[in-house]
């Protein structure tokens, strides 16, 4: 039985281009955020993968880039699941803030814990431990047991959302996982063992 799990982030948003904290904040994507998620699309459509279920956040972003996947993959009408339990991690306080003014106002010592520790949140935010108590428990019981059936499952969603599922998958410590960057509409693929574990991993980039 082949268990085949597809990650991908969401294509850039009109905040990414304007380097601010987004969060549960809502802009959509760029020019080039449709592009990346229309070649994101064109690289799953070439390993020959069709999607048997998808899931996604409530948040605008994501559920297009996974809309244009699917479109690619000549699967608009399959059935995409959209729960905040894969939003993207809460900035709080910081969101809507450039990045490089918040180091200004706050210093910038301090928002590099904010961004960078895993288990120290922003004031009025998550961190990715946080982000992490909500997303791993909606994959074990929502999104695991779609996989473990035999299904190519597809997740479109969030860099800290999908950082906290590839902690679990990969057996990351939050010191390790806080390193790993994950590039806007890039879908990474995983085949599973009947165990969970992963038997090949592999990064759709070009």
């Amino acid at each position: 039985m082949t268990a085949t799990l597809v990650l991908c982030r969401h294509g850039q948003s009109d905040w990414n281009l304007k380097n601010l904290f987004t969060g549960w904040r809502d802009p959509g994507l760029t020019e080039k955020g449709v592009a990346e998620a229309h070649e994101a699309g064109r690289r799953l459509k070439a390993l020959g993968l069709k999607a048997d279920i998808a899931f996604t956040s409530v948040l605008s972003r994501a559920q297009h880039t996974t809309k244009i996947i699917l479109g690619e993959l000549g699967q608009d009408g399959l059935e995409t699941i959209c729960d905040q339990a894969l939003n993207e991690r809460d900035y709080g306080d910081l969101s809507g803030l450039n990045k490089d003014e918040a180091r200004v106002k706050f210093g910038e010592e301090q928002v590099h814990i904010w961004r960078r520790s895993y288990d120290v949140p922003p004031p009025g935010g998550e961190s990715l431990k946080d982000t992490a108590a909500r997303v791993l428990p909606y994959y074990i019981h929502r999104i695991q047991p779609q996989v473990m059936a035999g299904k190519t499952v597809l997740v479109g969603a969030h860099g800290n959302s999908l950082r906290a599922l590839i902690m679990a998958l990969e057996g990351l410590t939050g010191e390790e996982i806080v390193k790993r960057e994950l590039d806007t509409g890039v879908p990474i693929v995983y085949r599973l063992n009947p165990d969970t574990t992963i038997a090949s991993k592999q990064e759709l980039k070009g």
